[in-house]
C-alpha cells in the first residue's frame, strides 16, 4: 500500500469508529430522554427486592448502557437513596441489559442504516411530541451505529491479509494469549469508556474477514467487561465512600465474570459455538452468557458481597446518612411527614457542609473541593425529585386538613433548600473564575468584611438545618430565631455594600475585585432569602407534628370527582386584554401615556 492509501484506510477506520460511538451516544441519549423520569423511577424501586432490582436495572442497562447506568446507581447510593447492599441487584442488571442491547446490534441489520438514520432525522425535526422526537433521536443513533460498522468493515476487508500478523497475539488458544487480548481490549474500551464501542469494532473486524475464529474475539469481548467499569470509577470519585465502594462492586463484578470465563473457557466455548453458527452472533451470545451467568451466581449473595467491598475499600470516613423516606411509613402519614421534615434536615446539613466546601474553594481555589461540592448538589437535587415522588404518593391517602397543608409547606421548604444548594454551586464558581485573575483579588480588610457576611449567612443556614427537628415541638419559636438572624445579616449586608462601594470609588480595589464582591454578594443574599423562606413556612400553625397521630393507619382517599374544566379560549383572550388592571391602576392620563415605540416621547 501506498503512504496515500494507508492514510485514506486509517481516516476510514477513524471515522467509522467515531460514527459507531457518535451513534451509540445519540441512541443512548435519545432512549434516556423518551423515557424521561422513568428510568429514576425504575432504580428507586430496585431496592424492593433482589430479582426486581435484577429486572429492572437489566431494563435501565439496555436503554442506558452499563457506563451510564451504574454511574445512576452510585448516584443513588451517593445520595442515600439506595445502600450499598441493594446496588448490587441493579448493577448486576447493568450488566445484562448492555449485553442484551449488544444483541440487537449483532444482527445482519446494516443495509437498513440509512432508513433507520432518514426516518430518525425526520422524527427527531417534525414529530409533535418531546417523547416521538427523542425517540427519533434514538433511530438516528441506532442508523449512525450500523453505518459506522459498514465503514469500518469496508475499509479493512481488502487490507485483512495485512492486519493478521498484528493480530496473531490476540487469541484464545493459549493462557498468554488470552491475557494479553484482554489488556488490549480492557485499555482500548477504557480509552473510549465504551464496551459497546469495542465490541462493535469486535463485530465490524468479523464482517471485514480480519476475525474468522471464536478463539479471536474471545479475550475482545471478555476485556471489554474491566474496561467499561472506567466510567462509574470516574463518576464516583468526589462521591461518598458508600457511592465509591459501589462503582468498586462494578469491576469486581466484572474481573470476576471475566476470572470465570478464562478458567472455564472450554466449557464456555463448547456452550457458545453450540447456541449459534455466526461468529457475530457467537460473539454476542459470549457476551450475555457470561454476564447473566454472573449475575445468577452473586444475586443470592448482595449483602456478603456489600460486606467484601467494605473491606477491599476500608475508610475512616462516617457512612453517609441514609434517606428518611421509607415508603413503608406511607401508610401512616403521620410519620411519613416527621420522615420528610428529617429528609430536609440531611439536605439542610449537607448545605452547611457546602457552605464550609466553599470556605475551601474561595481561599485556595482547590478544585478537588469544586468537584466534592458539585457532587454534593447534584445529591441535593436527586433527593428533591424522591421527595415530591414521595410526597406525591402520600397524597393518595386520606390527609386532614392540617397534613394537607403540612404536606405543602414540606415541598415549598424542599424547593427552597434545593435553590440553596444552586446558589452554592454558583458561588464556588465565581470563586473559580476570580482566582484566574490576579487583578480581581481585593485587599485583606475588604475579604474580611466579605467573609465574616458569608460566615453571618452559614449562622443562618446552621439554625434552619437545627430547626428542621420533628422530635421538637416548637418549629415557630426556632423559626423565629433564623428570622432573628436573617436580620443580622440584612444589616451587615447593607454596611458591607456600603464600604464595598467606597472602596471602589476610593480606588482601593479593582473594578474587576468589586464586580466579583457584588457577583458574590447577590448569590449570598439570595441564599439566605430562600432560608428566610423556610422560615415562614415553620412559622405556620400547621407546620406542626400530632403525636397522637404518629400510629394512625392513613384511611382510604375519597371518591373524587373532577371539576368542569375551564374554558381555556376565555382565560386566555383575558389574558390578552389585560382587562384585569383597570380593577387596581388608575388609567394614566393621556398626556402621561407613552409614546407609541415604548421610548420618550
Amino acid at each position: 500500500m501506498s503512504g496515500r492509501e494507508w492514510m485514506f484506510m486509517v481516516f476510514q477506520v477513524i471515522g467509522g469508529m467515531s460514527l459507531f460511538i457518535f451513534g451509540m451516544h445519540v441512541m443512548t441519549r435519545g432512549l434516556r430522554a423518551a423515557a424521561g423520569e422513568a428510568l429514576r423511577v425504575i432504580l428507586a424501586r430496585t431496592g424492593r427486592s433482589r430479582v426486581q432490582g435484577l429486572v429492572l436495572g437489566t431494563l435501565v442497562g439496555f436503554l442506558a448502557h452499563s457506563g451510564a447506568a451504574t454511574t445512576m446507581v452510585a448516584g443513588f447510593v451517593n445520595a442515600g437513596l439506595m445502600g450499598l447492599a441493594e446496588s448490587v441487584p441493579p448493577m448486576l442488571g447493568a450488566n445484562v441489559g448492555t449485553a442484551l442491547s449488544m444483541q440487537l446490534i449483532s444482527f445482519h441489520i446494516g443495509a437498513y442504516c440509512w432508513m433507520a438514520i432518514g426516518i430518525g432525522f425526520i422524527l427527531s425535526m417534525v414529530a409533535p411530541g418531546e417523547r416521538a422526537r427523542e425517540s427519533g433521536n434514538a433511530l438516528l443513533g441506532f442508523g449512525l451505529l450500523f453505518l459506522g460498522m459498514t465503514t469500518i468493515s469496508e475499509a479493512i476487508a481488502p487490507h485483512k491479509d495485512m492486519l493478521a500478523p498484528w493480530l496473531a497475539h490476540i487469541h484464545g488458544e493459549t493462557w498468554t494469549g488470552r491475557l494479553i487480548g484482554v489488556a488490549i481490549s480492557a485499555a482500548l474500551t477504557a480509552a473510549v469508556t465504551s464496551s459497546g464501542a469495542i465490541i462493535g469494532l469486535c463485530f465490524a473486524l468479523i464482517g471485514a474477514g480480519v476475525f474468522t475464529q471464536f478463539d479471536q474475539v474471545f479475550p475482545i469481548v471478555l476485556g471489554s467487561h474491566i474496561g467499561t467499569c472506567i466510567v462509574a470509577l470516574t463518576a464516583s470519585a468526589a462521591m461518598n465512600v458508600e457511592a465509591r465502594r459501589s462503582a468498586l462492586g462494578h469491576l469486581v463484578f466484572n474481573l470476576f465474570n471475566v476470572a470465570l470465563a478464562l478458567l472455564a473457557y472450554p466449557l464456555v466455548r463448547a456452550a457458545v459455538l453450540w447456541s449459534a453458527d455466526g461468529l457475530t452472533r457467537q460473539a454476542a451470545n459470549l457476551h450475555l452468557f457470561v454476564m447473566t451467568a454472573v449475575s445468577l451466581i452473586v444475586l443470592p449473595a448482595s449483602k456478603p458481597v456489600a460486606g467484601l467491598l467494605r473491606r477491599l475499600w476500608p475508610s475512616s470516613e462516617p457512612p453517609p446518612e441514609p434517606s428518611h423516606l421509607d415508603v413503608e411509613l406511607l401508610e401512616k402519614p403521620e410519620q411519613a411527614l416527621c420522615a420528610s421534615i428529617r429528609e430536609l434536615r440531611r439536605m439542610a446539613a449537607l448545605c452547611v457542609r457546602c457552605m464550609d466546601t466553599n470556605g475551601v474553594v474561595m481561599l485556595k481555589g482547590c478544585r478537588t473541593s469544586l468537584r466534592r461540592l458539585y457532587a454534593d448538589e447534584e445529591v441535593i437535587n436527586e433527593v428533591k425529585k424522591a421527595m415530591y415522588r414521595y410526597l406525591g404518593h402520600l397524597t393518595d391517602r386520606y390527609l386532614s386538613r392540617r397534613q394537607t397543608l403540612f404536606l405543602q409547606h414540606v415541598g415549598r421548604c424542599m424547593k427552597d433548600l434545593e435553590r440553596i444548594g444552586d446558589h452554592l454551586t454558583a458561588i464556588a464558581d465565581i470563586s473559580i473564575e476570580r482566582w484566574k485573575h490576579p487583578e480581581a483579588m481585593v485587599p485583606e480588610p475588604m475579604f474580611r468584611v466579605w467573609f465574616d457576611l458569608f460566615c453571618a449567612a452559614k449562622e443562618v443556614l446552621v439554625m434552619t438545618e437545627q430547626s428542621l427537628n420533628p422530635d421538637l415541638d416548637d418549629f415557630q419559636g426556632r423559626a423565629l430565631s433564623i428570622l432573628e438572624a436573617r436580620d443580622r445579616y440584612v444589616i451587615m449586608s447593607m454596611d458591607a455594600k456600603a464600604e464595598f462601594a467606597g472602596a471602589a470609588e476610593a480606588k482601593t480595589i479593582t473594578p474587576l475585585g468589586g464586580y466579583y464582591l457584588s457577583r458574590y454578594m447577590a448569590d449570598l443574599d439570595r441564599l439566605v432569602r430562600h432560608a428566610k423562606s423556610v422560615a415562614f413556612a415553620e412559622r405556620q400553625p400547621d407546620f406542626r407534628v400530632k403525636r397522637t397521630k404518629l400510629d394512625r393507619e392513613a384511611k382510604p382517599a375519597g371518591a373524587y370527582e373532577p371539576p368542569t374544566p375551564v374554558k381555556a379560549e376565555d382565560y386566555l383572550a383575558r389574558l390578552q386584554r389585560m382587562d384585569w388592571l383597570s380593577d387596581s391602576e388608575p388609567a394614566l392620563p393621556e398626556e402621561k401615556r407613552p409614546a407609541p415605540g415604548g421610548g420618550p416621547g
